[in-house]
């Protein structure tokens, strides 16, 4: 089989974390830049539009790299339908960089086929199990959090000290509700719920 093309996939969970060294990885195989696919999204799924736009392009006889097996994907029944997919149906290579067991260009013979399925299958259940564990953390710290009251979410943006003269003077009509939302830096719905808020804490 003749190797026609090959590209890099990456993948980090968020916008926050940093792709870097598998980037470095991608480079230090000479993987064209223009064939590097980024994606920063969870890995539940291949619900991703590098990775799709990736895969459109995969034809057979090309190599696809990655760096863990865990940049692929985190669920084990999803990577292991893709990789059957990309291996067995499309025809593609794929080389797990951290993981010589698992380049398929490698030891195509019965022993060796058997030996990258069992490896497959257990980076496959420990990257499904991390996600797993994962997310059952982020669950255990936002309960603890809102039980200590911490507030999670985007910063309650406060009405500025003069609030009170403010709404006076909109309400006796000094001041336009252009005004108001200027002097108090908040957006409308927010106006309407710290207006609400002001109104009961008065009684009214």
């Amino acid at each position: 089989m003749i190797l026609l093309a090959i590209y890099g996939y990456v993948r980090v969970s968020t916008a926050e974390q940093n792709e870097d060294r598998q980037i470095i990885a991608m480079h230090e195989l000479k993987i064209p830049p223009g064939q590097i696919y980024i994606d920063k999204l969870s890995g539940k799924d291949f619900n991703r539009p590098a990775y799709k736009a990736l895969a459109a392009k995969l034809k057979q006889g090309d190599l696809l790299c990655i760096k863990s097996i865990d940049r692929l994907g985190r669920n084990y029944n999803e990577i292991q339908r893709e990789w059957r997919t990309l291996t067995k149906e499309q025809g593609v290579d794929i080389n797990v960089i951290d993981m010589p067991l698992l380049d398929t260009r490698r030891n195509k013979d019965l022993l060796g086929t058997l030996i990258a399925d069992l490896v497959l299958n257990l980076l496959s259940y420990v990257a499904h199990n991390e996600r797993e564990s994962i997310r059952i953390r982020q669950a255990e710290g936002i309960k603890a959090a809102k039980a200590r009251g911490v507030h999670l979410g985007r910063p309650i943006k406060k009405p500025p000290e003069n609030f009170c003269k403010l709404i006076r003077q909109w309400e006796s009509g000094k001041l336009s509700f252009e005004e108001v939302l200027e002097q108090t830096g908040l957006k409308e719905a927010t106006f309407y719920r710290r207006l609400r808020e002001w109104r009961l804490s008065k009684g009214k």
